[in-house]
């Protein structure tokens, strides 16, 4: 009797490397990556930045050419939407059937959830409007630039990194009015430290979009044809806008994992080697919580092309019985226009930071620590910066923050197991 192999649910980033994962572990078994989006799996994180500006196409963005699955033996089923999947309630733990919304039936012995997140959606008045937009996928990330190419006015409710891309996007492409809304009182705030946040709230406004902050949306407003004319705010300002970009952040897809009654809490619940609460199943990705990957602790949820490679890798470990591969030093980018913000490390629970260089040169790196010792960076046009203080975490080494402050000392200079407790930066 054949295998029925392994079926992974969400033809993203993660669930492409899970695919790939398996393959370079020996695994000979049927593979199926299915996918609701008509496209084979690409790259997301362009799409809020080149691709809005036209320096970047679908073509572009692919992951693998099709030659790729075939030679690899993966199944690829591209615009077809899981809608149903069980367990069988006798054999090994993971086997069971999916059913997609087209009636097709998938039988499998091992399942993988790599289903990703939806945008978060702003239930107000007017939020139906045509012009009021989100940006996730393709499709959104098409029909945003589709309508740059004719707006005047542009709004972008919420001031994180989609949010300040597309709007770095719209400057770029030469629009002239282009508002950022956010409801906190500083750019980035869930992210980044305040000197981060301010130093890019500047920025944006010297390239000539207007920043609010503190500001909360109250409702869209529209003309009698159901288009999108402004943007009222809590305060009964009136914002013109015949384009909204809504940058809410995203909801985690769920509704699978809840069918199989796996433990979900802000995302589909996996430990260290992306197990779920169920025998047989594994999840990655940005549908995921997970503990801190630096010192397996508390949950997280980590929104990164790093993580869900990451988490496949040890998804497809986990499936084949495998050791778990080692853990990864988390890292994320962000390039808004000229500005390339990389981040190494998490920095939850710090208690203190130093600043390298001067932000008004628009070539800074910010260096966050806990009881003295170096918990992440945030490095803005300082890729030297970025690359050591990543290999000083990944080595589970520190930096002397007193001399980390100084720009002329190299940082890769200062990788160190242990640093003077009369060095560490003052407590915020």
């Amino acid at each position: 009797m054949g295998s029925n192999g392994t079926l992974i649910v969400g033809a993203s980033q993660a669930g492409l490397q899970l695919a790939v994962s398996l393959r370079q572990f020996g695994d000979t078994a049927p593979i199926t990556l299915v996918g609701a989006e008509p496209q084979p799996p690409y790259q997301r994180p362009p799409l809020s930045k080149e691709f809005l500006t036209g320096s970047a196409d679908l073509g572009t963005l692919a992951l693998r050419n099709a030659a790729f699955y075939r030679d690899s033996g993966i199944d690829l089923v591209c615009g077809e939407r899981i809608t149903s999947v069980r367990l069988a309630d006798e054999g090994p733990p993971g086997q069971g059937c999916a059913v997609t919304a087209r009636g097709r039936h998938l039988a499998f012995d091992r399942l993988a959830l790599t289903v990703g997140a939806r945008p978060r959606r702003l239930r107000l008045p007017g939020s139906a409007l045509d012009g009021v937009c989100t940006l996730r996928d393709h499709a959104d990330a098409a029909d945003l630039r589709r309508r740059l190419e004719t707006a005047a006015h542009v709004v972008v409710v919420g001031g994180g990194f989609i949010g300040l891309e597309a709007a770095a996007a719209a400057r770029a492409l030469g629009l002239a009015s282009v508002t950022v809304v956010e409801a906190a009182d500083r750019l980035m705030a869930r992210a980044v430290a305040p000197v981060v946040s301010d130093f890019y709230r500047r920025a944006h406004e010297r390239r000539g979009a207007t920043v609010r902050l503190g500001a909360a949306v109250a409702a869209f407003e529209g003309d009698r044809a159901g288009r999108v004319t402004g943007v009222r705010l809590a305060d009964g300002t009136l914002l013109p806008a015949d384009l909204v970009l809504v940058g809410a952040g995203v909801q985690p897809r769920t509704e699978l994992a809840e069918q199989l009654g796996l433990a979900c809490d802000g995302g589909v619940l996996v430990d260290e080697r992306a197990r779920t609460s169920r025998p047989g199943v594994v999840a990655a990705g940005d549908c995921t919580v997970q503990p801190d990957p630096m010192t397996g602790r508390g949950r997280v949820r980590l929104e990164s092309v790093q993580n869900a490679v990451a988490q496949a890798q040890a998804a497809a470990a986990t499936l084949l019985g495998r050791e778990r591969p080692r853990p990864q030093v988390p890292w994320f980018w962000s390039f808004q226009g000229d500005l390339k913000l990389q981040t190494a490390g998490l920095s939850g629970g710090h208690d203190g930071y130093v600043v390298r260089g001067e932000p008004a040169d628009e070539r800074f790196c910010v260096l966050y620590y806990r009881g003295g010792r170096l918990l992440a960076a945030d490095a803005v046009n300082r890729p030297a910066d970025y690359m050591a203080v990543r290999k000083a975490l990944t080595n589970g080494a520190t930096m002397d923050p007193a001399l980390a402050r100084d720009p002329a000392i190299p940082l890769k200079s200062l990788i160190s197991a242990d640093v003077p407790a009369a060095s560490a930066p003052a407590a915020l």
